[in-house]
């Protein structure tokens, strides 16, 4: 997977000035209950280099599911808020596809 960004000078990439490389792969799911993803990233720096592990958890919740998102061995370089922030725009367009998909 390539992110871009498309105004570097505010967020500039990891592996380049305006992308960041990451080669993401299923580790293990679980359905209906988790899925869990491993990120391996590329980048020069070793603060952005490495493996992460994401764990999606579903649970039933009324007439819906609630996801939650754990990171693990997140890269040192990568910003918690800002990665916060990113899982929580990831939740929201899933939501979004999914009110949207009944």
């Amino acid at each position: 997977m390539v992110l871009t960004y498309l105004n570097p000078a505010d967020s500039p990439g990891k592996t380049s000035d305006a992308t960041d490389v990451v080669d993401v792969g299923f580790a293990d799911l679980v359905p209906p209950e988790r899925v869990v993803q491993r990120a391996v990233f590329e980048a020069d720096d070793p603060s952005y280099a490495g493996t992460m592990t994401m764990t999606w958890h579903l649970a039933a919740a009324g007439d819906g599911t609630e996801v939650t998102v754990t990171a693990t061995d997140v890269p040192p370089g990568i910003d918690q808020e800002v990665h916060e922030a990113g899982i929580a725009s990831s939740l929201a367009n899933l939501a979004s596809y999914v009110d949207g998909a009944g």
